[in-house]
C-alpha cells in the first residue's frame, strides 16, 4: 500500500485527491473552483476526445466553434433554461474600462447562442438536419469544487442538432446516447446504465433527458454523459424555422448532448486502487513502459537501453502509435522506478535486465492484477497485445461485477430508505412521483433517481401506490 495515498476505506475523498496528485493528473488553480489539467491528465482527455470525435463523425456530425460570451438577453428567452442555470452563471459586466450596456454570461452551455445562429442559417427543409458539435470550455460557478468532478471551469463537447420532425430529433437523441454508452464501455471500460431522467432531473428546457449512469467504487453514482430532446422549446425561443416542402413555415426540433472531463473522474474512481491510478489500455496515454535494469548504471544506460529502445519501436509500430515509453531514470532504485509507473497507472510494465537478455526473455508485469510473466523475446509483441486486451476486458468485468454486487431491489419506500442507509449502491424501485416527491426522497435519504430503466414495464410506485410506476434506479451521487 502506498504511503502517499490514503486508503479509500479510511477516507474516500482524500484517496481520490491523493491518486490525482500521485499520478500528476491535475492541480488546483489560483482561481477559486478551477483546476489546471496537467499533461498526463490532458493526454487522457485527448484520447477520450479522439474516441468520441471519431464516433461523432461516423454519424455525420461536424465540428464548429461558438463564442464564449453569451448575451444575457439570450438566456432570458427560454424561461426554464435561465431558471436552471442562473445560480451558476458568471457574468461579465465591464470591458475596456467601461460598464457594458448588456452583461454577458460566460457560457454555462451553448443552446442559446447556437440557437440564434441556427435561426440565421436554416431557411428550408433542404438545410436540415444540421448536425454540429463543438469542443470547448464552459463555466458554472461551483460552490463545492472537486477536481474533475465539479469545477467552475471544465472542458467538454456539446452537440447541437436541428431536425424537420420530432421523430428524427428523438432518434438523434437516442443515437448519441448509444454512442456514449458504447464509448464508455468499449474504450473506458466503464459499465454504464443508459436510461431516461425523471422530470425533476431533466436538463433545464428539455422535454426529455437521457443519461449514462456509472457506479463508482464507493457505490455512489456518477452521471457520465447526457443527451437531451429539446422539442421545439429553443426553436420557438430563437425563431429557428424552416419552409417545408409545401411552402409552410415550421419550427425545427432540436437536440443537445454532452460529455466532459468529469469522465476522467469516473475513470479514477471506478478503476484505481490504494497504490494509485489504474487506466484501461485503450485510453491510457502510455500503454506500456520498458525498464532497462542493472546493478551497474552504466550497463543499464549503454548496453540495455538501446535494446529497450529497439523493442519499444517495434511495439509502437505494432500498436499503431507512440504508446510505449522507455524509462531512463537510471539514478533511481528499481523498486522506486516500478512504483512510479504503478502510481501513474501504466497498464503494463516490461522489465529488461542482464539476466533477461541472457535468457532471451522479458518480464511482463500487469498493473491491474500485479501478475508477472516471463516471455521469450520473440513472443513479446503478440503477448503484450494479448495482455493489454485482457487488462481492458478484466477492468470492465471487474467494474460490472462490483456494480451488480451492489445493486438491490426495493418494493416499498421504507425498504428503499433502509437499503440506502445501510448498504448504499443502486436501488431499483418503481416510481411515478412528482419532482416534489423527488425532493422529499433526496432530503430524507440523500439519494436521487438516477434514471428510468428502459423496457421494464410498470409496477406499483413506492411513493404514490399507483400502478403506473416505472422501474427507476436510485442512488447517492456525485
Amino acid at each position: 500500500m502506498a504511503r502517499n495515498i490514503t486508503p479509500k476505506e479510511e477516507n474516500y475523498s482524500q484517496w481520490y485527491l491523493d491518486v490525482i496528485k500521485a499520478a500528476e493528473l491535475a492541480d488546483y488553480a489560483p482561481i477559486r473552483g478551477c483546476m489546471v489539467i496537467r499533461p498526463t491528465g490532458y493526454a487522457i482527455w485527448e484520447n477520450i476526445q479522439a474516441k468520441l470525435d471519431a464516433e461523432f463523425k461516423k454519424t455525420g456530425h461536424v465540428n464548429a466553434y461558438f463564442p464564449l460570451l453569451i448575451p444575457n438577453s439570450f438566456l432570458q428567452k427560454e424561461a426554464e433554461h435561465v431558471e436552471g442555470f442562473a445560480p451558476e452563471c458568471a457574468m461579465v459586466t465591464h470591458a475596456g474600462g467601461e460598464e457594458l450596456e448588456e452583461p454577458f454570461a460566460v457560457r454555462p452551455t451553448s443552446e442559446t447562442v447556437i440557437g440564434s445562429m441556427y435561426a440565421k442559417w436554416i431557411q428550408s427543409w433542404r438545410d436540415l438536419p444540421v448536425l454540429i458539435n463543438q469542443w470547448c470550455n464552459v463555466m458554472r460557478w461551483e460552490k463545492r469544487p472537486r477536481l474533475f468532478l465539479r469545477t467552475s471551469e471544465f472542458l467538454w463537447q456539446e452537440g447541437h442538432t436541428a431536425h424537420a420532425s420530432s421523430e428524427e430529433a428523438r432518434e438523434e437523441t437516442l443515437r448519441m446516447l448509444e454512442v456514449y454508452r458504447r464509448t464508455f464501455e468499449d474504450e473506458l471500460a466503464l459499465p454504464v446504465i443508459a436510461g431516461e431522467k425523471t422530470a425533476g432531473e431533466r436538463f433545464p428546457g428539455a422535454i426529455d433527458t437521457y443519461t449514462c449512469e456509472a457506479m463508482m467504487s464507493d457505490t455512489k453514482a456518477l452521471q457520465a454523459g447526457t443527451s437531451h430532446f429539446l422539442g421545439q422549446n429553443f426553436a420557438k425561443a430563437f425563431e429557428i424555422q424552416y419552409q417545408d416542402k409545401d411552402g409552410e413555415l415550421q419550427y425545427c426540433w432540436t437536440t443537445s448532448w454532452g460529455v466532459s472531463t468529469r469522465s476522467i473522474g469516473a475513470l479514477i474512481m471506478v478503476h484505481s486502487d490504494n497504490d494509485g491510478l489504474v487506466l484501461p489500455p485503450r485510453i491510457a496515454p502510455v500503454k506500456a513502459v520498458i525498464l532497462p535494469i542493472s546493478k551497474d548504471e552504466s550497463v543499464a544506460e549503454h548496453d540495455i537501453f538501446p535494446k529497450a529502445k529497439e523493442l519499444a519501436g517495434k511495439l509502437d509500430a505494432e500498436l499503431g502509435g507512440m504508446f510505449v515509453k522507455v524509462d531512463d531514470n537510471f539514478h533511481m532504485r528499481p523498486g522506486d522506478r516500478f512504483f512510479m509507473h504503478l502510481q501513474k497507472g501504466i497498464p503494463l510494465r516490461l522489465e529488461l535486465g542482464e539476466k533477461d537478455i541472457a535468457a532471451g526473455t522479458v518480464r511482463l508485469v500487469r498493473r491491474d492484477t500485479g501478475a508477472k510473466t516471463d516471455v521469450k523475446t520473440e513472443n513479446v509483441i503478440p503477448e503484450v497485445k494479448k495482455i493489454l486486451d485482457d487488462i481492458q476486458k478484466n477492468l470492465y468485468i471487474r467494474a460490472k461485477d462490483f456494480r451488480e454486487a451492489n445493486t438491490y431491489d426495493a418494493k416499498s419506500y421504507d425498504e428503499l430508505k433502509e437499503i440506502i442507509d445501510s448498504k448504499g449502491g443502486f436501488v431499483r424501485a418503481y416510481f411515478a412521483g412528482t419532482p416534489e416527491d423527488e425532493v422529499r426522497i433526496r432530503e430524507e435519504t440523500g439519494a436521487t433517481p438516477r434514471c428510468i430503466l428502459p423496457n421494464t414495464g410498470t409496477g406499483t410506485c413506492i411513493i404514490t401506490g399507483r400502478d403506473n410506476g416505472r422501474l427507476t434506479v436510485f442512488a447517492k451521487a456525485y
